[in-house]
């Protein structure tokens, strides 16, 4: 579609409306993330496409010369995700602040110079007609803004349909935020321009909800997060319903819902009673084997110690021996000589000692 040349006050008024719901709708998940210092059930994968997604929406939107709010929408929409993003690295992964935060500063140094050259590169081809290229980069948009909804179904099908770590306050003011921004970009009849109310037209001739002509893609992009938004929602109620008497006896018992036995199977990752409970026999076999082994072990100490003993005691019989036998053997060399001298004495060949 052509650029919008003019732009009507009912779609200002209402983009208005959507850019502030989407300016704020990740502050609550933010603050909740820091509450809690944990991420549990939020994808890190989630944060990081919606950051992604807002540099071909935000190229989209300048190029076709949307309302100053609409264009301004995914600049500060990449902002908040990647703060998002920075905190599930901080609470899930383990890195450090400084780390995370440095990471982040710099992706969206990296995502904002890539939408400048974009938006530098693709302007003067549409001005002149060529318009699947912007086209492209509009359907990718879709395309990565619908994907970030994707992660969070993997997590509720891992709960059995639960909704964990997704705050419901962020999510009602998302859903508002591209609800009023899908009503600004529709057209339902002559917009309300200035040009009418200073002829003084009969509203109900001129009330409008829209921009002059309505754009498909960037329409596509706000019915896609709400109807996955929706299905979050419809997920989590019906996980309540499923749940009522559980929480119900919970309530009763002053017991945590994640610890009620039947309540299992909307815990991830799985307790760690229950997973002993299916690996009972592997655990006693180890356990036996390592007190054996310990047994054994010991048994192999003691003989070795008592060998150690009997080798140095033999070691000490044997010196003792053969200190007896060069004894022995020196007193029988004396006597000899004794012998000899004497011998010699008596037979005159030397004098006697």
């Amino acid at each position: 579609m052509a650029p919008q040349t003019s732009i009507p006050i009912s779609a200002n008024v209402l983009g208005t409306i959507g850019t502030v719901f989407w300016c704020i709708q990740l502050l609550p998940q933010i603050w909740y993330n820091w509450k809690q210092k944990k991420t549990d059930g939020l994808p890190g994968s989630m944060m990081f496409t919606w950051a992604a997604s807002a540099v071909p929406f935000g190229v989209y939107a300048i190029v076709q010369n949307f309302s100053i709010a609409i264009q301004i929408q995914p600049q500060v929409f990449c902002t908040l995700a990647l703060i998002s993003w920075s905190q599930i690295l901080i609470y899930n992964n383990g890195w450090a602040v400084w780390r995370a935060s440095i990471l982040a500063a710099a992706v969206g140094a990296l995502f904002g110079g890539l939408q400048v050259l974009l938006i530098l590169t693709l302007r003067g081809p549409y001005h002149q007609g060529i318009e699947w290229p912007i086209t492209l980069v509009g359907v990718v948009s879709a395309i990565l803004l619908a994907g970030g909804l994707i992660p969070p179904y993997f997590e509720i099908a891992k709960r059995s349909g639960r909704v964990v770590g997704i705050n419901f306050i962020f999510l009602s003011i998302d859903w508002m935020g591209a609800f009023f921004s899908l009503m600004a970009l529709g057209k339902y009849g002559p917009h309300l321009s200035t040009q009418s109310l200073c002829a003084k037209t009969p509203l109900t001739r001129n009330l409008a909800v829209a921009q002059n002509s309505f754009d498909v893609l960037g329409g596509v992009q706000y019915l896609v997060c709400l109807l996955l938004e929706l299905g979050i929602f419809l997920s989590h109620a019906i996980f309540l319903l499923r749940t009522r008497s559980l929480r119900r006896r919970a309530k009763e018992t002053h017991t945590p819902f994640d610890a009620i036995p039947e309540a299992r199977r909307f815990v991830f990752p799985r307790p760690v009673e229950e997973q002993q409970e299916h690996e009972p026999q592997s655990g006693a076999t180890s356990a036996t084997v390592s007190v054996a082994g310990d047994i054994d072990v010991e048994k192999m100490g003691g003989e070795k110690a008592e060998e150690e003993e009997e080798e140095v005691a033999g070691s000490d019989d044997d010196g003792l021996e053969k200190r007896r036998e060069k004894e022995d053997e020196g007193v029988v060399a004396e006597t000899r000589r004794e012998r000899t001298l004497s011998a010699g004495a008596a037979a005159g060949r030397w004098p006697a000692r």
